[in-house]
Parts: C-alpha cells; sequence; structure tokens
C-alpha cells in the first residue's frame, strides 16, 4: 500500500490551527503569530510535510523555467538549439519548457499568453511574423526578459542571434552561377517569414548581379516539411523547360527535394546539381554528398542560454544583436548543366 500524502489539512489539526493559518506559516505571507507559526512548523516536521512546491513557486514566480518557443521544434535546427539550450540552462539550475508555434502567429500568441500566465523566467522565441508581432511587444514593455533567435520582430527592442541569411544565399546561388547555371530554382517557405525572406532575397541579389532574370515559374512555395518539398519539387521538374539547378532554403526542404527528384528518376548532379541552407546529418550519407550552406548552430544555443540569463538577473545593459557568418561547404551535388 502506498503511503498516505500529508496534506496542509492533516499539519492545520495536529497543530490545532484553522488551513488558512498553516498555509500563511508554511508560505511566509500575512499575518500569523509567533506560537501558532511555530505549532504549525513543528507539525510539518513532524508528519513530513512538503507541500505543493510548485504551486508556491509560480504563485511566487520564482519557478526557475525559461519558455522557449521555435516555429517547429520537428525541424533539425531548432531541436539541436532546444537540447543545447536544455544542456546549458540545466548547469545554471535552469529548466527549459518547450512550446512550437508550428509557424502559426494565432498559436504562438496563445502559447506566449499560458507561458506569462505561468509567470515564468523569461522567453527564448523564433517569432513567425516579423510584421505581427503586438503580443511580442507587450511581452517586452511588460519587461519580461526575451531573447530572439532566428529570426527578428520589427520594432521589438531585445537580444537577438542571427545568422547572415541573405549572404548565405547568395553564396550558395553564386556558386552555382559560377559552375554554369542560369535556369536555377529555388523551394522556399512562407514569405512572412524573416529567414523566408532573408534567403530569397540572397537568392534574386546574386541572380540579378550576374544578369539574370528572376523567373518566378522557377520559384517554389511549400510548407517546410520532406513532404510537401517532395510535392513542390516534382511540380518544379514537371515542367518542360525544367531547372538545371535547385536551391533549397533548409534541411527539410532538401531532404523533400532529394526525394522528389528520386521519384522522377532525376540523378543529382547528373541531371540536376542542389545546394541546400541548413548543413543535416543525411547530406554526408548520400551519394553524391550534398552541397550545403551551414549554419553556426552550435553557437546559437549557447549564446541565447547566456543573454537569457544575464537579463534575468537584471542587466540593464543595450540589446545585444548578433549576427553569425554562414559557411558554403562544398561536396559533390553540383555539376556543369548537361546541355
Amino acid at each position: 500500500m502506498a503511503p498516505k500524502t500529508i496534506t496542509l489539512k492533516d499539519v492545520a489539526a495536529v497543530a490545532n490551527v484553522s488551513r488558512a493559518t498553516a498555509a500563511r506559516a508554511l508560505n511566509s505571507y500575512g499575518y500569523v503569530g509567533e506560537e501558532a507559526a511555530a505549532r504549525v512548523l513543528e507539525a510539518a516536521e513532524k508528519l513530513g510535510y512538503r507541500g505543493n512546491r510548485v504551486a508556491q513557486a509560480l504563485r511566487h514566480g520564482q519557478l526557475p523555467i525559461i519558455g522557449f518557443v521555435p516555429g517547429d521544434i520537428q525541424n533539425p535546427f531548432f531541436a539541436r538549439i532546444a537540447h543545447d539550450l536544455d544542456v546549458e540552462l540545466r548547469k545554471h539550475r535552469y529548466n527549459l519548457l518547450i512550446a512550437s508555434s508550428e509557424e502559426d502567429v494565432d498559436q504562438e500568441k496563445a502559447l506566449l499568453d499560458n507561458l506569462r500566465a505561468l509567470n515564468i523566467r523569461g522567453f527564448i522565441l523564433a517569432p513567425t511574423s516579423g510584421d505581427d508581432n503586438q503580443h511580442i511587444a507587450r511581452l517586452a514593455k511588460d519587461g519580461a526578459p526575451i531573447v530572439l533567435i532566428d529570426r527578428v520582430a520589427k520594432d521589438i527592442q531585445c537580444d537577438s542571434i542571427l545568422v547572415d541569411n541573405e549572404g548565405g544565399a547568395k553564396e550558395a546561388v553564386d556558386y552555382l552561377i559560377a559552375n554554369g547555371h542560369r535556369r536555377i530554382a529555388i523551394l522556399q517557405d512562407d514569405s512572412r517569414i524573416f529567414t523566408a525572406q532573408e534567403r530569397f532575397a540572397g537568392y534574386t541579389k546574386s541572380l540579378q548581379e550576374h544578369g539574370i532574370t528572376v523567373d518566378k515559374n522557377l520559384i517554389s512555395v511549400s510548407r517546410s516539411t520532406v513532404k510537401h518539398a517532395v510535392d513542390a519539387t516534382i511540380r518544379l521538374f514537371s515542367r518542360r523547360d525544367r531547372p538545371t539547378a535547385l536551391f533549397t532554403v533548409d534541411s527539410l526542404m532538401t531532404q523533400g527535394a532529394l526525394l522528389g527528384l528520386r521519384t522522377m528518376g532525376l540523378s543529382v548532379p547528373r541531371d540536376v546539381s542542389l545546394v541546400g541552407f541548413d548543413d543535416f546529418d543525411l547530406a554526408t550519407f548520400t551519394d553524391p554528398q550534398i552541397t550545403v550552406v551551414a549554419q553556426p548552430i552550435s553557437r546559437i544555443g549557447p549564446l541565447a542560454a547566456e543573454l537569457i540569463l544575464e537579463r534575468i538577473k537584471g542587466s540593464q545593459a543595450a540589446p545585444r544583436n548578433t549576427t553569425f557568418p554562414t559557411k558554403l561547404i562544398i561536396r559533390g551535388s553540383v555539376s556543369n548543366p548537361q546541355i
């Protein structure tokens, strides 16, 4: 038989006080006479009463929890950051609460409201929208410690960590052009997401600098999932005048593109050259290995943890806005187009 759980009612009965008095004595609020308080503490010790420490900490804003709201936790990029945040924060006796927005602004708003109601200590988030961010502005105005990662939110003054999305995308397309490609397609996600906007800007900038007209027929917008990327790739390459190269804006889309091309019987790089934004484990297990724009992902989580902890401790320093460079890792998925 499981041991009986000692309740506040049991403590009050032994101390011969009301439950309200016992609660005040144990939680250190309101007035309790010295003699009554002593009886309550003695009864609690004798009975082994522990109380609901979580509820008490939530009530007083002392629970050492930091909320992390990524765009999609299934994305390997956000999964790795969540892991690194958890490791770093536990070193400082903080815990991580993860709630994915799934790239939905309304869901993001609801999540932040719920997390705020829990009175947690700070927020690390990747905003779903750069413009629709009044809910984030309210958090900042209320003094909540906030660190933005991967994306920015317009007119929000807080710490942020980004990578050079535009520069990385431009370098990728520059490389394809240097290998003789002119019909270069792009597979991207929702254009209201900051990273999508920046990577598309890098794509168009490279084409324009090389005198190549941006062809809307070579631009495919897809949800950032493998399944949707497969379908989008098949649509792109079912054209009579199909692209000779493809640039994908994240690792899930790269994987979907590979599957879609394989479904169509197209070989990389013989039939199609491929460069993806974001490195991923399978990129080096495919044949050929995939050329990628790599982000310094191992640096993002630890820095975000450092920044949020500084704010929780009361730092009033000006916001730190860090932008990491990317690196083009050349492997075997690009060759000259077969004309």
